[in-house]
């Protein structure tokens, strides 16, 4: 074999399975039958046993390698493997002072090390000490260029400029900020002058570095995931500037210190495009990386994505494939999704309500094809033009706050522009339609009701967007939005009366209606898609305000519901637990089930409550909305302006590590030893020019 096959299996070590079962051996003794074991305990004994289960014997592993056992005693450890339990003592104390076993030791441990005479040797020692201080040398300049690309990668900037030649007078990001660095360190700026194998700016080792840095992450992500009680999986998907399918993948779980962590894992190009199969297919291979053959499945609790409809049947979709080799993985749609439909729900289904928006989406329409316009707008309001949001979340929340607190700033802007004489007709007209608009009773009517329901809808969607959200915060909140929401219909008839004084073309009784449609659509939606229903009930056995209604009256059939849900819960155990919790009356200032787990958790009450710990761990794994997974699309969207429209396969593989460092930038710093991790992956790809690695 090749030496570095040699090594390789040097390395590995004796395969030592266990066989108690398989090597057993009976011997009679004064009329008593003796079944006698092998004993793993053996191999911590003599750590050159191996073991096979195929032939059901014990062999010598350096005899087996180097040849020995050449006498008809010792082709047992080498050919045959020794099975005789009865001598198995005496064998292995013979055969371990035997000539061939101790000469095929010793050449298994002198193998890929240099002869002892030369170990003895002056300058060998002395060449030992000199390629080691080059290793320290190479690996202090290679930690520095991986804090730059670290630098980089939190920051999204570009490595790379369209010219990397070495007279460009304004290279890539990297390649100035490594100059930077050399001019503050006079090592590196050494390194940089008299390098001539390794400087480290070169495009294949920046590549190699981050997917290094990135393998790091990962494995330390996959690491916390592992050792996590539960774990729920997000994901999203869109389309990039390529039009290619970007498929993102999240995953939440509670960490040893109690705090809750949504990590993004990695980024996938959908190459077969955004059907079930394709997302199911992806997810799944990602999923056993997490979790290994022999790894416990049920820790998944909970799968939620947004995004694509090809997710949300019952049968034969994303969570159907998922579920069927997770059972536990309850599906949960994004709980900041259903209130954007409230709101669509409420301007579609009132027609005076979709007519109000489609007029009030004019405003930034208008301000933004015209530099000039903008400029009468900036010295008449003295702010910037209401901006639309970027997403469709808030619906137009801060446009219609905008509007409402500025109509009289708005009406001399646009009288501004009506007759002044800079201005083309186009303009001109416009400027007088949104005057008839702002003076116009029912706008103003709407503009006031929607001034009064948008705060309300903000302040829900900020909550349920909280990467701290848990089910039973979700349900305060929205039990909360809907209070609110009555009160509001409670005030339309003193909203009615304030535009009484000019009847316009819907007359009073008419708006009074329109207004009352509008807040009863948005509750009764809002009550129908927040509504917790199969394993979400949960949530409910938690929640503090109603510890008090609990005690009197155990919520037996919910208890029910929740084990049926997660199998891994006693239930026994559970109601007793959760009645001594719903009797102390110290519980009930819990507002969450964050704050129950830490109270749980700082008073050392683990064992006291094992099952309720249980409980909330689940209930703060269930992600109520993947705001990380949109967080991460924003961030890929800036990487990707940085690395230009036309992206190579090339760069395809650095976004998703540029990804990875600028949306897990605290991790790099938090994760012990990360330059020395990543130094040590990268001098293990392949063989460097350099020496990065000690002898």
């Amino acid at each position: 074999m090749r030496l570095e096959d040699k090594l390789r299996i040097k390395e590995l070590g004796a395969d030592q399975p266990a066989l108690p079962d398989c090597i057993s051996q009976q011997t009679t003794l004064k009329g008593k039958t003796y079944t006698r074991h092998f004993m793993s305990t053996w191999y911590e004994k003599k750590s050159w046993l191996c073991g096979c289960p195929i032939r059901n014997a014990v062999f010598c592993f350096p005899c087996i390698l180097f040849g020995g056992g050449h006498s008809q005693s010792d082709s047992a450890w080498t050919t045959r493997g020794m099975t005789d339990m009865k001598h198995f003592s005496e064998r292995v104390k013979k055969h371990e002072i035997g000539k061939a076993h101790m000469e095929a030791s010793l050449k298994l441990a002198m193998l890929g090390r240099a002869n002892i005479a030369r170990q003895l040797d002056h300058d060998y020692h002395a060449g030992i000490l000199r390629h080691n201080l080059q290793v320290d040398h190479n690996r202090q300049t290679l930690s520095k260029l991986i804090d730059c690309v670290k630098f980089c990668g939190a920051f999204e900037l570009a490595l790379r400029g369209q010219d990397e030649t070495e007279s460009l007078e304004n290279p890539g990001v990297f390649r100035g900020l490594v100059d930077f660095v050399s001019k503050l360190d006079i090592a590196m700026k050494e390194h940089l002058e008299k390098a001539t194998v390794f400087k480290g700016s070169a495009k294949a080792i920046q590549n190699e570095l981050l997917d290094c840095m990135q393998d790091v992450m990962q494995g330390h992500i996959i690491q916390d995931l592992q050792n996590a009680h539960f774990v729920s999986l997000q994901a999203d998907e869109t389309t990039d500037i390529s039009t290619h399918c970007q498929l993102v993948v999240v995953y939440r779980y509670v960490d040893a210190c109690s705090a809750v962590q949504e990590r993004f894992f990695s980024l996938f190009k959908m190459e077969e495009g955004n059907t079930a199969d394709a997302i199911g297919c992806v997810l799944l291979e990602n999923l056993r990386l997490i979790f290994p053959p022999d790894a416990d499945k049920a820790k998944l609790v909970s799968q939620t994505y947004d995004g694509a409809s090809v997710m949300h049947g019952v049968t034969g979709s994303v969570r159907k494939m998922i579920q069927d080799v997770y059972p536990n993985a309850h599906f949960l749609h994004c709980y900041a999704h259903p209130l954007n439909l409230v709101m669509q729900k409420a301007a579609s289904a009132v027609p005076q309500a979709r007519v109000f928006f489609s007029d009030l989406s004019g405003f930034t329409s208008f301000f933004s094809r015209s530099p000039k316009r903008t400029k009468v707008l900036d010295d008449t309001v003295a702010r910037r033009r209401p901006h639309a949001p970027q997403t469709p979340r808030n619906f137009h929340f801060r446009l219609v706050n905008t509007v409402h607190e500025h109509v009289a700033d708005l009406l001399e802007c646009f009288q501004t522009i009506q007759y002044s004489s800079h201005f083309d007709e186009i303009t001109i007209r416009e400027a007088k339609g949104f005057i008839r608009m702002l003076e116009d009773t029912e706008f103003l009517f709407f503009l006031e009701l929607f001034s009064q329901i948008m705060p309300c809808v903000d302040i829900l969607f900020a909550k349920l967007q909280l990467r701290s959200i848990d089910a039973a915060k979700a349900q305060n909140a929205t039990k909360v939005f809907i209070h609110v929401m009555a009160k509001i219909r409670e005030s339309v008839p003193d909203l009615c009366e304030k535009f009484t004084a000019t009847q316009s073309r819907g007359g009073h009784h008419a708006r009074k209606l329109q207004a009352y449609q509008v807040c009863d659509i948005i509750s009764a939606n809002a009550h129908d898609r927040f509504t917790f229903t199969e394993h979400l009930t949960a949530a409910t056995l938690l929640q503090s305000d109603q510890f008090a209604q609990h005690a009197a009256c155990f919520p037996l059939t919910t208890l029910k519901r929740t084990v049926a849900a997660y199998p891994m819960l006693d239930q026994g155990r559970l109601q007793t637990e959760l009645s001594l919790i719903y009797d102390n009356e110290d519980f009930r200032s819990c507002m969450s089930v964050t704050s129950l787990l830490k109270v749980i958790t700082d008073n050392k009450l683990q064992e006291v409550f094992s099952e309720t710990v249980k409980l909330t761990r689940i209930l703060i794994t269930i992600p109520m909305t993947t705001v990380e997974s949109e967080r991460c699309f924003s961030t890929l969207r800036r990487i990707k302006t940085f690395l230009r429209n036309t992206m190579s396969q090339d760069t395809e593989d650095r976004l998703n590590a540029l990804a990875m460092l600028s949306i897990e930038k605290k991790l790099t710093w938090d994760i012990p030893e990360f330059n020395r991790k990543t130094i040590e992956k990268f001098a293990a790809l392949k063989n460097h020019r350099e020496k990065f690695l000690y002898k």
